[in-house]
């Protein structure tokens, strides 16, 4: 029986080993299914190039795969809106075909599928609809020919992967505007990109891309989904935005949601030909009891088919440098992970976990990388699952990165119930360092899901009101100032100790007050929520400008040092009465000292030997601290009892980044 690397490295495993045996067995008969019908992975995901509406020398063609269907007629614009026979699509067996003369329809024309199944009818957006619009006044969706006389041209090549690590920066293009309403394509390039760039990060994290009909939904409610949402702009102003930011150099990221499906039936695929089972499973198991959606049916080649050519389609159709793959606990378990904990490995590795939705995971992450090497892709998985992030190989699910989703969990429960003088740095240094040797992890303070109503972003959990009253730079305020000290405490320790990435949600650099409210119902269609402030980054006489400062600097020295060439720091200090813990990343020596009364004067813990200099410190005035460190002094390590040490002053609630001189 074959042994995986994974199982080396992690003797707890061994008991599981069928596990990995079998799922590498059912990858490799799925893989070679594929490859030898289509001849090879990339060649069968070609669905794109097949289904949908494809222009031709004297027309366009449709295809629709509805196994169900009975029959399938081409309504729209060009019928008033009613079956025809002259648009009735013919059956060739696995598929529907219509041909129809290039004078009938045309770029920008609107269409719909009337699909007809014994003992009904009903109106469709064709599956596999590149552009969806809707109707301002009807609010009704509809399919649009989209085949502008130029296609883009795109002007930069894709951002270089060498030393690479992703520092990045998840952003709603609907949502990044000042404005209260939806922000465009155009305008996020145009306005929000030059912020991510100057802040530093590496990577831009695109949500809600895919067709969703309900905004509220953050995006991961999806109805169509090869078409980028036409709420933001044109599918050209979504390729100028990539092709901007790339020229900048940053690597944009995708957030897919394949793990499940909106319910809506004329919008979606739910009941595409009349069944419940074409794309998703049937009965209960179909239905996802807590996000009131459909789950997909990994088991079918046909959804297999669908999804792996989604996959494709946005990497080579929008130059996507890679996916954030949403939901990937709700996929990977039958019950999607909300009846059980996981405090053991019996609860990965048993009859809840459905086997053929991490095959499909397995894949698609072949797939992508096999397209392009130096894609990055990235599970977004609550359960902890051991081997999502490692190669499939080595026994894995193949993903290049998973979230550290218990970070800001931790962190959450930490601010909120321990008093700021119990807190203890060694299971604080476990609590950001654990993870799994054998997979890169990417650490974040806060993400969407923190800013969402129901919840709050971490400065708005620690200043509350007062964000509204006393953010002034004049104004003065013991809970601001300990708010804002923790603020870039917390933030600076998670990104010294992240495994090998880092995230942030937009506005959260600079402490961005309130949370994210959709437009709807419950407050009258309010765009007041739904928008980030970035006038109160821009305004000079508040304090959250100075966060924001704090976050590029710190951004600069962690990468800028090549903190994540290590997989792990080092500690070198802890004293849990002092609340004070050193540690080594590489080169920096990062000092925290979470005392909220206590400084300490000539604090002496072993170093390697040197001349050190601080390169950046919380306290500095530049960032809203108090200047009472000065970062122009040179620490000399002293020889003691065998060892090197050094001495520091260290004020209560600081952090400070050392790096020897002869490497500064």
């Amino acid at each position: 029986m074959k042994t995986f690397n994974i199982i080396e490295n992690d003797a707890y495993l061994k008991d599981f080993q069928d596990f990995f045996v079998d799922k590498q067995k059912m990858f490799s008969a799925k893989l070679k299914d594929f490859t030898n019908s289509a001849g090879n992975l990339e060649q069968f995901a070609n669905g794109h190039l097949f289904f949908g509406c494809h222009k031709t020398l004297n027309g366009w063609v449709f295809r629709e795969w509805a196994p169900d269907a009975t029959e399938i007629f081409l309504i729209g614009e060009h019928s008033n809106w009613k079956p025809e026979d002259d648009f009735a699509f013919k059956c060739y067996g696995d598929y529907w075909e219509l041909f129809v003369n290039k004078d009938v329809i045309h770029h920008e024309s609107l269409y719909r599928l009337l699909i007809r199944w014994t003992g009904g009818e009903g109106e469709r957006i064709p599956a596999w609809a590149t552009r969806t619009v809707q109707d301002e006044v009807t609010k009704i969706f509809s399919a649009q020919i989209w085949q502008p006389d130029t296609p883009y041209q795109w002007k930069y090549q894709k951002p270089d992967n060498t030393d690479y690590y992703p520092v990045i920066y998840e952003a709603h293009v609907g949502m990044a505007q000042e404005a209260p309403k939806v922000g465009s394509y155009k305008e996020f390039k145009d306005n929000i990109l030059p912020r991510i760039v100057n802040g530093g990060y590496n990577t831009l994290q695109l949500m809600a891309i895919q067709e969703h009909p309900y905004y509220g939904s953050f995006g991961y409610h999806v109805s169509s989904f090869f078409a980028a949402s036409s709420r933001f702009g044109t599918p050209e102003e979504l390729k100028e935005l990539i092709d901007e930011a790339h020229k900048y150099g940053l690597h944009v990221v995708m957030d897919i949601v394949h793990s499940h499906a909106v319910k809506n039936e004329v919008e979606g695929l739910a009941k595409y030909d009349g069944t419940s089972y074409q794309f998703f499973h049937e009965g209960s198991k179909g239905n996802h009891p807590a996000w009131d959606s459909k789950c997909f049916n990994y088991d079918k080649n046909e959804v297999i088919h669908f999804l792996l050519s989604n996959c494709k389609y946005w990497l080579q159709e929008y130059k996507f440098d890679g996916f954030r793959f949403d939901g990937v606990t709700s996929m990977m378990y039958f019950d999607h992970g909300l009846n059980c904990c996981f405090t053991s490995y019996s609860q990965y590795f048993n009859a809840n976990t459905d086997m053929a939705a991490c095959v499909y995971l397995m894949l698609a992450n072949k797939l992508i990388h096999n397209i392009n090497p130096d894609a990055i892709t990235i599970a977004e998985d609550m359960s902890g699952m051991p081997g999502v992030a490692v190669n499939v190989s080595d026994g894995g699910i193949g993903f290049d990165y998973r979230l550290a989703m218990g970070i800001p969990d931790y962190w959450i429960k930490t601010v909120k119930e321990v008093k700021d003088e119990d807190w203890n740095v060694n299971n604080i240094y476990y609590e950001l360092t654990n993870r799994r040797s054998d997979e890169a992890a990417i650490s974040y303070l806060e993400s969407h899901d923190q800013a969402l109503v129901g919840d709050k972003t971490m400065l708005f959990r620690l200043l509350d009101k007062l964000m509204y009253t006393s953010m002034s730079i004049n104004s003065q305020d013991y809970i601001v100032d300990r708010g804002i000290a923790l603020h870039k405490m917390l933030r600076l320790i998670t990104i010294a100790t992240a495994g090998a990435g880092y995230l942030n949600f937009m506005g959260n650099e600079f402490g961005h007050p309130e949370w994210i409210d959709f437009p709807r119902t419950g407050n009258n269609w309010s765009y007041h929520y739904c928008r980030r402030l970035w006038s109160l980054n821009d305004n000079q006489s508040l304090r959250y400008h100075l966060l924001a400062d704090f976050d590029k600097a710190m951004i600069n020295v962690v990468l800028d040092n090549q903190c994540f060439n290590e997989k792990f720091p080092y500690k070198l200090y802890d004293h849990v009465k002092d609340q004070v813990m050193a540690f080594k990343r590489n080169e920096l020596i990062f000092v925290f000292n979470f005392n909220p009364a206590q400084s300490f004067v000539d604090y002496k813990f072993e170093v390697p030997a040197g001349e050190y200099q601080i390169v950046l410190s919380t306290d500095d005035t530049l960032y809203n601290g108090f200047g009472r460190i000065d970062c122009e002094i040179h620490y000399f390590t002293v020889f003691e009892d065998g060892r090197n040490y050094i001495r520091l002053y260290l004020p209560s609630r600081t952090a400070v980044v050392l790096k020897r001189c002869e490497t500064v």
